[in-house]
């Protein structure tokens, strides 16, 4: 019997599209260039494991002068990239709180962006138990991340049901014997959580 239920945040509660986001602004061509040169997707994974935000961000933006420009738009423009919101996700998650069901967020987050984001999304705020890569100093899909929700939850294995839009990810907590759902739409997560008995139809809507 599921007895919590585990969401990531980002596309999942709230967009996230840096991809997207630099398109728009350099074109694909250019944009494509910048993900492969610049190093700022390494510069992310060091924030989501708690080095600090802009002093990160600048760091990279000196080292790779020709992308300065491009890389500190990562960190002025960070809550464009996460936005918007995804209305039904939230819904989701409001709904299971209205039923008792514990909800906890396990996710790969800097210590800055979270706050950001919970400023702008402030369903982000209601989590029964927050696991913040940033906060914790290990990042999905590290085994021990999903350990230590065990061990501070009390939960393991099938009590838990984890929702999560990267494959590798998923394949961590199904190691674990949790409970899954790769996470594409809403609309496919409230079916999931009306099939485990946890919401009905009405309440998923």
């Amino acid at each position: 019997m599921t007895k919590a239920v585990v969401f990531d945040i980002g596309k999942v509660l709230i967009e996230w599209n840096p991809d997207t986001f630099y398109e728009a602004r350099l074109g694909a061509e250019r944009a494509r260039a910048f993900f492969a040169e610049s190093g700022i997707e390494a510069a992310n994974e060091e924030i989501d494991l708690g080095a600090p935000f802009h002093a990160r961000i600048a760091a990279q933006a000196a080292a790779f002068p020709q992308w300065a420009a491009e890389i500190m738009l990562w960190h002025d423009e960070w809550l464009t990239m996460a936005s918007p919101g995804i209305p039904h996700s939230a819904r989701l998650l409001g709904a299971l709180k209205a039923r008792g069901v514990p909800v906890f967020a396990l996710s790969n987050f800097g210590a800055e962006t979270f706050e950001i984001a919970c400023e702008a999304y402030p369903y982000l705020t209601t989590f029964d138990r927050l696991f913040v890569s940033a906060h914790r100093r290990m990042m999905k899909p590290d085994p021990r991340f999903y350990a230590l929700l065990e061990e501070e939850s009390g939960l393991s294995g099938t009590d838990l049901l984890f929702a999560d839009d990267r494959p590798e990810n998923i394949a961590a907590a199904s190691a674990r014997g949790w409970k899954t759902h790769l996470f594409t739409q809403p609309e496919g997560w409230a079916k999931r959580l009306v099939a485990e008995g946890l919401l009905s139809a009405e309440e998923a809507a």
